[in-house]
């Protein structure tokens, strides 16, 4: 199946490991020119050289996404470097486990400063161009807390829960310019994220790790945690001149493990 996006723009968060990583280099397999952004510098130079190695075009953009002023300059350099962002894909880091009481004003401004603030600005900025053209593609990705809050997740829950709601509403504001805009679940995708919290959880309840992981699968219908792979082969697809008629929705890639309908 042909997905449409050779010789488009992608610009991918978070594309130095895990969910972002596999991203980019899913969008490059079709054919995609992708702008790969974080903050460490040699991770992503690690996924441009994969790219490269698969015959993909790729640049390096250090960003941290909590300093707002730098927007307008990392995409002029992608513009100089691959041209205008025609797909834009949110992937930020997730904050520190936390419960929902007890946290402080400052924690809480400064996890919306760096999960919710950016990805509405650096959209803003995508979407002129979008418009113009009569073809974007806007992915979130979030957390499966969305749709069932996590124990010990509640700052996750609430930010993320923020940025699915802001981009259903983008998606009814866009779609009549054929831009799409949608949320991708994961659910427990084998990145050093969910090995984090998979040893965070072992540490709380004093049991082995291995134990804390097969109870995790054993949940889990398909009896097995994700693989990237997976979960960013769903992420091309939304992002495919094929899924032109899909916005507003929330994708899991969860395994049947996400009880709720």
């Amino acid at each position: 199946m042909d997905f449409g996006l050779r010789d488009k723009t992608a610009l991918v968060f978070g594309a130095g490991s895990g969910l972002g990583a596999a991203i980019a280099r899913e969008l490059a397999a079709e054919g995609a020119k992708v702008a790969l952004a974080g903050r460490r510098i040699d991770a992503l130079e690690r996924t441009s050289q994969s790219i490269a190695a698969a015959g993909g075009q790729a640049c390096v953009i250090g960003w941290d996404l909590s300093d707002l002023d730098v927007i307008e300059s990392r995409f002029a350099t992608i513009e100089r470097s691959l041209g205008r962002v025609d797909i834009l894909v949110n992937n930020t880091g997730g904050p520190p486990p936390s419960t929902a009481e007890g946290q402080s004003a400052e924690v809480w401004r400064t996890q919306f400063d760096a999960m919710v603030l950016p990805v509405i600005k650096i959209t803003d900025r995508a979407l002129p161009h979008m418009r113009e053209q009569r073809w974007g593609r806007i992915l979130t990705t979030t957390s499966s807390g969305v749709v069932s809050p996590i124990p010990a997740l509640a700052m996750s829950n609430t930010l993320r829960a923020a940025l699915v709601n802001w981009s259903k509403t983008l998606a009814t504001e866009v779609a009549k310019h054929g831009i799409t805009a949608n949320i991708l679940v994961p659910g427990k995708i084998l990145t050093d994220r969910l090995r984090f919290l998979d040893e965070f959880t072992a540490g709380k309840k004093d049991l082995p790790v291995q134990s804390v992981v097969d109870s995790n699968e054993g949940a889990i219908p398909a009896k097995r945690y994700g693989t990237p792979e997976e979960y960013a082969a769903a992420a091309a697809f939304l992002a495919s001149a094929r899924a032109s008629y899909i916005t507003g929705t929330i994708l899991r890639v969860d395994g049947g493990a996400i009880a709720s309908i």
